[in-house]
């Protein structure tokens, strides 16, 4: 009976962890604005509504950034040697999140507002979604720590200019930002890497 019982709590545990994570509807990879009209609109806003996304802009927002877009498993951002090492981590207000592309599937991390602590600048605390991206070094091992530095700033550059072309094309607003505290983003997450950038996401203010 004990057995049983543990067999129980067991399985209704492993539910609830399982249900915190989030699958996300397939993105929509047809329509939006004309590559040059959002080349013309690309910008860095600092103005970020609180409002929050909703799971359908979240999911085009996760795939634009570095999702799958082909059937090798290749992604919309290029990586040096095709590593995919830049991990991309999602914070809100209720809990953090890692992006798994292949599954297309926010994978919950921890519960909780990190924002603050990860982000320093006032108006990233309060994005409705900040984005922080991460050099894995478990996919780098085959570098020197120079080359790690190098291809994880270039590869989190193109995944970045994504989300900010994303952004343009649907009315949202974004900034990137070097300014972070990353030393408490890597004693939190517990990470082997380096946290390289984060950049908020969220509504224009309305006036």
């Amino acid at each position: 009976m004990k057995h049983l019982v543990f067999a129980v709590i067991f399985l209704t545990s492993a539910i609830m962890i399982q249900a915190q994570d989030i699958k996300l509807p397939q993105p929509q990879k047809t329509g939006g604005v004309p590559l040059m009209e959002t080349l013309n609109n690309r910008r860095s806003t600092r103005e970020i509504s609180e409002k929050p996304l909703s799971l359908q802009t979240l999911s085009d927002l996760l795939w634009a950034a570095a999702g799958v877009n082909r059937e090798d498993g290749r992604r919309t951002a290029p990586t040096a040697m095709n590593m995919q090492e830049i991990d991309i981590y999602v914070y809100t207000p209720e809990a953090v999140y890692l992006y798994f592309p292949a599954e297309h599937v926010m994978k919950h991390i921890l519960d909780g507002d990190y924002r603050d602590e990860t982000f320093r600048q006032p108006f990233a605390k309060k994005a409705p979604v900040v984005l922080l991206f991460v050099a894995n070094y478990q996919r780098m091992q085959r570098l020197d720590q120079q080359q790690k530095d190098f291809y994880g700033a270039t590869d989190t550059g193109f995944i970045s200019q994504n989300v900010y072309l994303f952004c343009a094309q649907a009315g949202l607003n974004t900034v990137v930002l070097g300014m972070i505290d990353r030393d408490a983003a890597k004693n939190r997450l517990k990470f082997d890497g380096k946290a390289q950038l984060g950049q908020p996401v969220g509504y224009p203010i309305s006036r």
